[in-house]
């Protein structure tokens, strides 16, 4: 069974649950939903936040990233990075390719980078695992 983590802004809360529901309903187990939290106002809740994600990176076979992305969702995908997962990174548009706004790292060999609809990434990530 493949497995995923799907990281993203709160502002994206939706598009990270259909893509969690599509991959799910063909077999796939997601790793952790933080969607399903809260907004932290602890730090002790920062912590067992940031452990579960952590944790649910290192389980994942492929990491999605949904753009816009916070800080947190960055840091996300250089631990998967460095942890030698499929990476994935969505937008709806080609912003991420302005050089004046991009990230390094979006253009690595390792990210695999996905233009268009949730759809298109859904349909992508089942056909490259």
């Amino acid at each position: 069974m493949t497995t995923f983590y799907v990281a993203s802004s709160f502002s994206n809360k939706d598009a990270v649950r259909y893509v969690s529901s599509q991959l799910q309903a063909c077999g796939w187990r997601h790793t952790y939903d933080w969607t399903k939290n809260e907004r932290a106002a602890t730090f002790a809740e920062l912590k067992e936040i940031g452990t579960f994600e952590k944790e649910a990176v290192a389980a994942a076979d492929v990491f999605i990233m949904l753009l816009p992305a916070g800080k947190g969702s960055h840091i996300e995908m250089g631990m998967a990075l460095g942890m030698g997962k499929h990476v994935y990174l969505f937008s709806e548009t080609d912003a991420v390719n302005d050089f004046e706004t991009t990230s390094t790292f979006y253009h690595l060999s390792d990210v695999q980078q996905v233009i268009g609809s949730l759809d298109e990434l859904i349909a992508r990530i089942q056909t490259e695992n």
